[in-house]
């Protein structure tokens, strides 16, 4: 039997530990680049962006219209910027434990989904919106809101209701990248229609309804 003294013992847990941490972070910038790669895809991604820029990109447009950038807070990889009842609003997006979900400081609902990439969060709360015309959750007004179009009934309390049903792309989509959200929008099996290939390994590429 070999025995290791108390430092040599300290100094094994020390490595394991650092091979955990290791492992982590790995995961954690695995999780991070594919969450990146699928948010180039979408259009609506507009990368750098301050809050200010995106304020006057989603002027005049109305209640419902967003668009996701990275966040200006070191603390947070990503925003989205809607416009609310009460003008546009930012909503910064949480990593933590290998998943996403919108920052519950600046909701009002503590319970929020978590998810596993970006473009799933969104889609989700944007499918929500279009299905039963109601928000997200109920957010906090942003400090002194430019009026918005369209202007939908506030909740209770002070907050404003948050849609997000039309994203504003930074560039003109593809008609490709179109027919694609649109057909998996219309059917839940890809994989199983009578087409090429390579086209369905396109339409699964992106498998996203927006």
């Amino acid at each position: 039997m070999t025995c290791h003294s108390s430092d040599s013992a300290e100094t094994i847990e020390n490595e394991r530990g650092s091979e955990t941490e290791s492992g982590v972070v790995d995961s954690d910038h695995n999780r991070i680049a594919a969450a990146v790669r699928d948010l180039k895809k979408t259009g609506w991604y507009w990368g750098r962006l301050t809050a200010n820029e995106a304020k006057r990109i989603l002027q005049n447009t109305p209640e419902g219209t967003f668009l996701l950038r990275d966040s200006s807070q070191r603390d947070y990889l990503f925003t989205i910027s809607a416009v609310t009842s009460a003008g546009p609003t930012n909503l910064r997006i949480e990593y933590r434990d290998g998943q996403f979900k919108l920052d519950s400081v600046l909701l009002m609902n503590p319970q929020l989904k978590r998810f596993d990439s970006v473009v799933h969060l969104v889609e989700h709360y944007v499918l929500l919106s279009r299905t039963l015309g109601g928000g997200t959750a109920a957010a906090k007004p942003s400090p002194s809101p430019s009026p918005s179009p369209s202007p939908s009934p506030a909740p209770p309390n002070g907050a404003v209701r948050l849609l997000m049903t039309t994203p504003v792309y930074a560039a003109v989509p593809s008609l490709q990248h179109l027919c694609r959200v649109s057909i998996n929008r219309a059917s839940a099996r890809v994989r199983d229609l009578p087409l090429p290939g390579r086209l369905r390994d396109y339409l699964t590429d992106y498998a996203y309804h927006v």
